[in-house]
Parts: C-alpha cells; sequence; structure tokens
C-alpha cells in the first residue's frame, strides 16, 4: 500500500503511476447481485449455462459492475494521510476494453494525471485507472476518475 504523507505531496506524483491495488476476485455471486441491485439481468451476465455457450465460454461480469471497483481498488492501493474526508467527484472517460469472465482476477494501476486547488483547502485529483486482468496484457477498463480530499 502506497502511503501518501499529506495532500501537499499529492502535486509531485502527477504524471507517475502512484499505486496497483490488490487482486480481487470476481465471482458469479456478485455479478447476481449487481444484476438484482441494477435491474441489468442479460443472460450474458446471470445465465451460467446459457453464456458457457455463448461468445465469452463463460459469464461475464457488468461492464459497470467492473467500473464499479474502483473505489474498492483505490482502497488497497493507498491511503492519503492528514486528510478528513474524501469524495468520489466523477468520471471524465470510461472505456469498457475487454470481457472480465465470471472467476477473472483483477487488480487496478493508478496514475495521477492532475492534482489543482479546490475550497476548503481540497485536492481534486484526476486519476487513470486502469484495470487488468490476471493474464491478460491489454486493460479490461480504462477511467479517468475524479475525486477530492480535504484536510
Amino acid at each position: 500500500m502506497k502511503i501518501i504523507e499529506s495532500l501537499a505531496a499529492l502535486p509531485a506524483l502527477v504524471g507517475q503511476e502512484v499505486a496497483v491495488s490488490d487482486w480481487i476476485t470476481i465471482t458469479q455471486e456478485q455479478v447476481n447481485l449487481f444484476a438484482e441491485a441494477t435491474g441489468d439481468h442479460q443472460w450474458i451476465h446471470v445465465d451460467v449455462e446459457r453464456a458457457k455457450a455463448g461468445p465469452f465460454g463463460a459469464p461475464i461480469a457488468h461492464g459497470f459492475l467492473t467500473l464499479s471497483l474502483v473505489p474498492k481498488f483505490f482502497e488497497s492501493a493507498m491511503r492519503i494521510d492528514n486528510t478528513s474526508m474524501g469524495v468520489n467527484y466523477g468520471l471524465n472517460k470510461v472505456r469498457f476494453t475487454g470481457p472480465v469472465p465470471v472467476g477473472s482476477r483483477l487488480r487496478a494501476a493508478m496514475t495521477l494525471l492532475a492534482c489543482d486547488d479546490i475550497d476548503n483547502g481540497g485536492k481534486q485529483m484526476t486519476w487513470k485507472v486502469q484495470i487488468q486482468r490476471e493474464g491478460v496484457e491489454k486493460p479490461v477498463c480504462v477511467a479517468e476518475s475524479l475525486s477530492r480530499r480535504y484536510p
């Protein structure tokens, strides 16, 4: 885990890959629960037998399930000390560049693209998040994630 001492240390990290998260295994239970939460019950995600005969040979995770793991990836990858609060602020770009079959292990590499001063002494950070699937060279999701931290 990368430990960043304070908000003041962030600008020096712009342009660098700051951290890589722990691996997370995608389970069918997660996929089914995500389908229940979102109402997206497309067969390629939840019908295991039909998905085995489909284009990927197995059920695959929803793209938005993969994206929803970004906060968990950050939590396992880094900590910014001497702050009181952090919030997700949004996304600039998201691309789902490859399938995530159930049983895949994922992790994310985070590169700090920008760090700007905001109100109340805070910082707004723009992160390039590349979600990687174990054993596959090309990322399965690439996103620009915006977050804010306050002292």
